[in-house]
Order: C-alpha cells, then sequence, then structure tokens
C-alpha cells in the first residue's frame, strides 16, 4: 500500500458523516433539504502539478479546472470556488489567469485564504456545487455486466508534459488547461451506475473504480482511445491528468454522450484490473500515487 493510500486509509475513521462517503469518492455529498451540495478540494504542487517555469496563469486555471472536474463526476453545476494560495513568482499573471477560467466556466470566487513562504509553491482549491440529478453518482455503483466507457482519448496531457519539460514546439496545452467535461457529466449522470474522473492515470483510476464496487473490469487496452502514438500506449494508459469521465453503464445501454465502450464489469476476482486478460493490482504500477 502506498503512503497515500494508507493515509487515506487512517483519515476514514475521522470521516464517519455519510456526506464524506467513505473517502472512496471524487467529492463529498451532502443533502440541504430539497438540495445537494457537492463539495471538492484539490491541491497542486510545483514540481508534482506544475513546473516551476510555467506562466502562473496556467497554473491559475489548472488549479481551478482540475477541481471542476471534480464536480463533472457528479453532474454537479458548480456554485462557486474558495482558493489556498501561497504567494508565488507571480501574482499578477495568477490573478489573470484565475480571472480567465472563472470567466470561462461562470464561476464565482467566494472566498478563501493567501499566506506567504519560502519554497516550492502549494496551492489548493475548494469548489462548491449543486447536484442536477440524485441519486449522485459514486464510483461504487458498478454491477457484474456493465459496460465501462471512457470520453475521449487518453496520452494528451503526457505529451503536454514532456513538450513543456524538453522545451519543443509541440502542443502542451492538454496538460497547462484541462477541460472539465462538466456537460459531459451532467448529461451523464441520469444514466450511469458509476462514474469518476480520470485524474491519476486510467488503470489506476479504473481499479479505484472497481475496488469500490466490488468487481473486476476487464479492459481492453486497443479499445482505449490515445492521443498519443502507439508505441506510448502503455504510458497513455498510466500517465493521467487527461480528465476525462470514466463510467459504467448497464450493459444493453448506450453512452448518451460521445464515449467509447473499453471493457466490462465482471465478478470480483484476485485483481481490480484485467488488462487484455492480464491481472493487474496497484503494485503493477498502474498510475500516479504521491509517497
Amino acid at each position: 500500500m502506498s503512503r497515500e493510500a494508507a493515509f487515506i486509509d487512517a483519515l476514514r475513521a475521522l470521516a464517519a458523516h455519510p456526506a464524506a462517503r467513505g473517502l472512496a469518492d471524487d467529492c463529498a455529498v451532502l443533502d440541504l433539504g430539497s438540495e445537494t451540495l457537492i463539495l471538492t478540494h484539490d491541491a497542486m504542487a510545483e514540481g508534482v502539478h506544475f513546473l516551476g517555469s510555467q506562466d502562473q496563469a496556467d497554473v491559475a486555471w489548472k488549479l481551478v479546472a482540475t477541481n471542476l472536474s471534480d464536480l463533472a463526476a457528479k453532474g454537479a453545476e458548480p456554485l462557486g470556488v474558495l482558493l489556498g494560495y501561497r504567494f508565488g513568482p507571480d501574482d499578477a499573471r495568477f490573478l489573470a489567469g484565475l480571472a480567465e477560467v472563472l470567466d470561462h466556466y461562470g464561476v464565482p470566487l467566494l472566498g478563501g485564504d493567501t499566506i506567504g513562504g519560502s519554497g516550492s509553491q502549494v496551492l489548493g482549491l475548494t469548489a462548491l456545487g449543486r447536484a442536477t440529478h440524485r441519486p449522485v453518482p459514486s464510483r461504487g455503483g458498478a454491477q457484474v455486466n456493465d459496460g465501462l466507457w471512457l470520453t475521449g482519448p487518453v496520452g494528451a496531457a503526457m505529451l503536454g508534459f514532456e513538450a513543456l519539460r524538453d522545451g519543443t514546439n509541440a502542443d502542451s496545452t492538454a496538460y497547462r488547461r484541462p477541460l472539465p467535461l462538466l456537460a459531459q457529466g451532467q448529461a451523464l449522470t441520469p444514466h450511469v451506475t458509476a462514474m469518476m474522473d480520470l485524474s491519476d492515470g486510467l488503470l489506476l483510476d479504473a481499479s479505484r473504480m472497481a475496488r469500490a464496487s466490488g468487481v473486476t473490469f476487464a479492459i481492453d487496452s486497443l479499445a482505449v482511445p490515445l492521443a498519443a502514438p502507439e508505441n506510448r500506449r502503455a504510458d497513455s494508459l498510466r500517465w493521467g491528468e487527461d480528465y476525462q469521465l470514466l463510467f459504467t453503464l448497464p450493459a444493453s445501454a448506450h453512452s448518451p454522450v460521445a464515449a467509447h465502450r473499453i471493457g466490462t464489469a465482471l465478478a470480483q476476482g484476485i485483481s481490480p484490473i484485467l488488462l487484455d486478460g492480464t491481472p493487474l493490482t496497484e503494485a503493477s504500477g498502474l498510475g500516479y500515487e504521491h509517497g
């Protein structure tokens, strides 16, 4: 078990409220009378989620977009964000990017906190949303024989990171400015049995959904659409930060949005993933884990 997984497991004893969903989901889901509030918080660290040399406007965009992607996985309508900001190398560019992304998605800044400090920059953002459909989908609803679907290709963020790191002229937009699939999430929510966004790699995130649902996913690697060359397929399945939506539908159902069926839910076996028939576990290096 990774350090990250072990720490989250220890936190579960403190997260007993039903809204926490056992810390096994993308967001907290809090019922408030006739409405359901969706809450998520993501942090980003220099050298992990962005490069120190990056335009701070892009850093601001990514910080907001990654949190909105969590709301998309719940089919939520964004209500606002709270920013935790540590002063960085170019506060004016960060503010410009923040204004741009908030305007693009029509999301207000509701508050937050600012601090000083030294060393690598660490940022945090809390996003609040309203459920557009109930029950709100979780990672844990997939049933045996459900189809496993993906909204779009993986590997674009990996190529974008490499272009930025290496200083080439290749397109790095997918890494710098991901696009949360809010409309697709809202369209999917009434139909899916489980749903999440892809942040840490297709295989690792699929394994999390499989474990939460008590199934094994049989994935056909060649059915997974790629934004990278074919010889990078294995890397693309593990790299992460593509922010596509991964979801399950009943066996005979068709996706109401453009998507690719990449696998099937089977009765739970010895591993959460069968990739082209080969059992894989988290120890196989399925994606990115902190620590």
